[in-house]
């Protein structure tokens, strides 16, 4: 039971030190943020350019 506990306790260590991990964490919560900020900009813009383009179109076939 102690070896066990040991050897965990030992991943647990090693994992915790490792910073290859951490790294790509951080740039993917980086990642998230910039696609949600595009995602935000669209949506918001996105809704006035379609209500202006549909004015141009439907004032150019009458």
């Amino acid at each position: 039971m102690a070896r066990s506990f040991r050897r965990m306790t030992s991943l647990a260590a090693r994992f915790a030190a490792d910073r290859a991990g951490a790294t790509a964490i951080e740039y993917s919560v980086v990642a998230a943020g910039i696609a949600g900020a595009v995602i935000l900009a669209v949506y918001s813009v996105g809704s006035a350019v379609d209500g202006t383009l549909y004015a141009k179109i439907s004032g150019a076939w009458q």
